[in-house]
């Protein structure tokens, strides 16, 4: 267990007063259900940008990134300039015009103008366990670690951290959301900055940590810069730590997660839907991107770091956690296991016994989560330990935030007033809308408990996705660009690919899996070497019989008529005008530039 002094409780509590005081000041502007779920669409776009980012920038990306670091290595960084980038792009540039344009309150909503009720009504309740699966992954990772750190008990701290969310979201809704997610994203960074710059100085800098992860790359059987470049290892998957080549990475990842994720998911496109013009609309992806391009360096970094560092080095030795192991863990593991025993990730261990966890075939199972707390434990004199464990709470609140105002709107507009109570006052709305928001936040605590059996979070939310928006994205795709799309064919199409994910993930499974939540449960047909090879290909299985779905029974179904779909689909919508003067207050400029830069980190950690 760690101690805190006084100042590092006070940085906390300086910053719940925070939180907690731009809820109560928010509330006096809450007048409708419009204020309380999309802000009165009265947000500037460098705001609504911020929230954008810091939205997806959840504990689930903090810590689920850094466990994948320690993990992957550089390659995670795939998420970012593959699996993020060109998605942004895209949904900025092509796909605001029409969720803005047409004035849907909600990513379900356009789904009913653009095809009918029951494709609307789909979405929304599969869209609504998808955000409390991915609160409770982030209430999960902020129970675990104040329960290692602190030493409080799991189910306190869960309870502490979901009650400080659900009040300032019930006090000022999305807009309380929205300046409280601005203001987490400068704590994040300037949190965890510190904690970079103290790793590699410790390590000797970028050279010094790719040297030291060519000695993990080279126990584990690969080549040594394995861990440290970005594509030179994709061609094969047994040559790289991710498991996977470099066609199953572009169409799983870069193509059906990353476009499925930020082009259909209402928690980012929510924030995009709350600015104040159509121009701030389309630019607010385009100015998060600049800073998700970056973060790489923020958030991998760290779990690569804690692979590697010395457990005698910092400003206090590892914890128990990391120096208890005995040398005998590391007999009958993976290379990976073993080499991670010189660096400060400790084995994952058995609630009852105590014991570290073994999968299938005998090796031991690491805590990955755990990379990055340890490195801020690790490295952090008092009063910075302090920041950044606020910056981790931070990150758990806005990535916590996001899918509960997601889930409280989605489920107020696209449920309980279409099928429940239609047609009643805004201020039956309004409160419903507050009571979703109590709903939400507890149903997340019991997600929190089923996110325990993964040992790596972000495994755990790529597999949600696959099975949620990579059908999705196929019926976006085919309803904004192909105007002969119907109701009937978006409706098979999402019900057939969700089916395609749930039967190839029930006959796949990741090596050293036993069966269970992570597949087999049909007969395990294919084995693949890691768990996101198996979630990028059930992607790809989703994705393609959906698409292919929805285009055989549109051809066999009748077509709306051309004059219901004018704003709708591509072809038949006006192309939408900048109000602005400055080239690079353009989309069309923010695009290329972030573009530009996406190919320029790609090449120099090719």
């Amino acid at each position: 267990m760690t101690t805190l002094h006084g100042i590092d409780y006070a940085v906390m509590l300086l910053y719940f007063g925070f939180v907690l005081g731009i809820g109560a000041m928010l509330r006096r502007y809450v007048h409708t259900s419009e204020d309380f779920f999309l802000s009165g669409r009265s947000i500037p776009a460098w705001v609504t940008g911020l929230a954008f980012i810091s939205a997806n920038l959840g504990a689930q990306e903090v810590i689920g990134m850094g466990a994948s670091g320690a993990k992957y290595g550089i390659a995670t960084s795939h998420f970012y300039w593959i699996g993020a980038i060109p998605a942004m792009v895209f949904v900025g540039l092509f796909m605001m015009p029409f969720y803005y344009g047409s004035r849907a309150r909600s990513v379900p909503e356009y789904l009913k103008l653009r095809f009918d009720e029951k494709t609307r009504g789909l979405n929304a309740i599969s869209f609504a366990v998808m955000t409390v699966f991915s609160s409770g992954i982030s209430l999960y990772a902020m129970g675990k670690l104040l329960n290692l750190l602190l030493g409080w008990s799991f189910d306190v701290s869960i309870l502490v951290a979901a009650g400080i969310v659900l009040a300032y979201i019930f006090l000022g809704g999305l807009t309380s959301a929205i300046y409280n997610e601005v203001l987490q994203f400068f704590l994040i960074v300037f949190g965890f900055a510190p904690l970079v710059f103290l790793g590699l100085r410790d390590v000797g800098g970028w050279p010094g940590l790719a040297g030291r992860l060519a000695g993990v790359a080279t126990a584990n059987g690969y080549a040594p810069g394995a861990y440290t470049q970005s594509w030179r290892f994709m061609g094969s998957a047994s040559a790289n730590p991710v498991g996977m080549e470099w066609f199953g990475l572009v169409m799983g990842l870069g193509f059906v997660l990353s476009f499925g994720y930020w082009c259909t998911d209402f928690l980012v496109v929510q924030r995009a839907m709350a600015a104040n013009s159509m121009t701030a609309a389309r630019r607010t992806p385009l100015i998060a991107a600049v800073p998700k391009m970056l973060f790489p360096f923020l958030v991998i970094v760290p779990g690569m770091l804690a692979l590697v560092v010395s457990p005698t080095s910092g400003v206090r030795q590892a914890g128990p956690a990391v120096t208890a192991s005995p040398p005998s863990l590391t007999s009958q593991t993976s290379p990976t296991s073993a080499a991670s025993a010189a660096g400060i990730v400790p084995p994952k261990r058995d609630a009852r016994t105590g014991e570290p966890l073994r999968d299938a075939q005998g090796h031991v199972v690491l805590d990955y989560d755990l990379a990055t707390p340890m490195m801020l434990v690790h490295f952090f004199p008092a009063g910075l330990l302090g920041l950044g464990l606020t910056a981790l709470l931070a990150s758990f609140m806005s990535g916590m935030a996001g899918n509960v105002t997601a889930f409280n709107t989605v489920w107020t507009y696209d449920l309980y007033q279409s099928y429940v109570r239609p047609g009643a006052p805004d201020a039956h709305y309004l409160a419903m809308g507050r009571l979703a928001t109590v709903f939400g936040v507890a149903i997340s605590v019991a997600a929190a408990y089923v996110a325990a059996s993964f040992n790596n979070i972000m495994d755990f939310l790529q597999l949600v996705f696959a099975f949620v928006n990579a059908p999705l994205f196929a019926t976006f795709a085919l309803g904004m660009f192909w105007k002969r799309a119907t109701g009937h064919g978006a409706f098979t199409g999402l019900v057939a690919g969700t089916l395609a994910a749930a039967i190839h993930h029930g006959l796949s499974l990741p090596a050293g899996a036993a069966v269970g939540v992570k597949g087999g449960y049909l007969g395990v047909v294919t084995t693949y070497p890691s768990e996101l090879a198996q979630t990028f290909w059930t992607a790809i299985a989703a994705w393609v019989t959906c698409f292919a779905v929805t285009i055989a029974m549109s051809l066999a179904t009748r077509p709306r008529p051309l004059e219901e779909l004018r704003g709708l689909v591509y072809g038949l919508t006006s192309k939408p005008t900048d109000d602005v003067r400055r080239w690079y207050e353009r989309p069309v400029s923010l695009a290329l530039l972030v573009l530009a830069g996406a190919v320029v980190l790609n090449a120099i950690f090719f």
